[in-house]
């Protein structure tokens, strides 16, 4: 049965939350970094940065080795198929969206982002404490959903069909080509750019519904096409994931490699997309 997508469904809101600590059906993982962690953090949260851990080789042995390490590391923070669990950095961001994006692969049900983030929860005046509670290990069931991803070869697919979008979620200059962060500059051929940070509003929440349709209708990204989003390594293409999402588009993968991996292969095709 085809997942259901909605605001909801992704994202919990501070009082929502608060509601629910102390749960014993609750899994909260905090993804920023370690001090940020150890300055204060919610109560009952557990913690692990997955920022720096990416795949450059989305070929099935690596790509196979890489997703079984992070599923074995998620267990070790108490994850399992029946808790719910709600991901959290200092607003709604990356870090937290790729979190959220594993457990999607993996067939997870029930997966959350703290909207706003810790910025949102100390506003709020809710709790916080410097207690570290070592989580209880779980055993995590999975479900592998492979359409939630993208490799390069099934970037290298899509790119002749004409019933898929490519979104750059990079910088202008990433995706222009005067930042350079492979052996090569530029973008993945008819790639639509709309930077990560746009999802955002001004308090680093996602944006309402309506301005992110709006946004996105306006640079030709619709529900009826497969999306397949990219940056560096697969972070900020979960950002984007998310908020495509949030709007209930049912065709979109991470491509997990992304511009590392692309760049850095010579025999795939690229751009240096001229600024309109």
């Amino acid at each position: 049965m085809e997942k259901q997508y909605s605001r909801d469904s992704l994202l919990i809101t501070v009082s929502d939350l608060q509601k629910k600590l102390g749960s014993a059906n609750l899994c909260i993982i905090d993804v920023r970094p370690t001090e940020d962690f150890a300055r204060g953090h919610i109560p009952g949260a557990s913690h692990f940065d997955l920022f720096g851990l990416s795949l450059v080789d989305t070929s099935d042995a690596p790509l196979r080795a890489f997703m079984y390490m992070i599923h074995h590391v998620l267990e070790l923070r108490g994850v399992n198929q029946t808790k719910e669990v709600v991901f959290y950095e200092g607003n709604s961001g990356m870090r937290a969206a790729r979190g959220v994006w594993f457990l999607e692969y993996y067939g997870h049900a029930n997966v959350k982002m703290l909207d706003g983030g810790m910025q949102a929860w100390l506003a709020a005046g809710a709790p916080v404490t410097t207690d570290g509670t070592a989580p209880k290990t779980a055993a995590f069931k999975t479900a592998e959903r492979r359409e939630v991803l993208a490799t390069a070869d099934d970037m290298l697919r899509a790119l002749d069909r004409k019933d898929t979008i490519i979104l750059d979620t990079r910088s202008a200059g990433e995706h222009f080509g005067t930042t350079i962060r492979a052996a090569r500059g530029g973008a993945i051929p008819r790639s639509i750019h709309i930077e990560w940070t746009d999802n955002l509003d001004a308090a680093g929440k996602f944006k309402s519904n309506e301005e992110l349709k709006a946004m996105y209708d306006r640079a030709g990204v619709t529900p009826d096409k497969e999306i397949y989003s990219y940056c560096q390594g697969g972070y900020r293409a979960a950002h984007s994931y998310i908020a495509l999402r949030l709007l209930g588009f049912a065709k979109v993968r991470n491509y997990i490699g992304s511009w590392k991996e692309w760049g850095d292969r010579t025999d795939l095709p690229l751009e240096i997309p001229q600024k309109k």
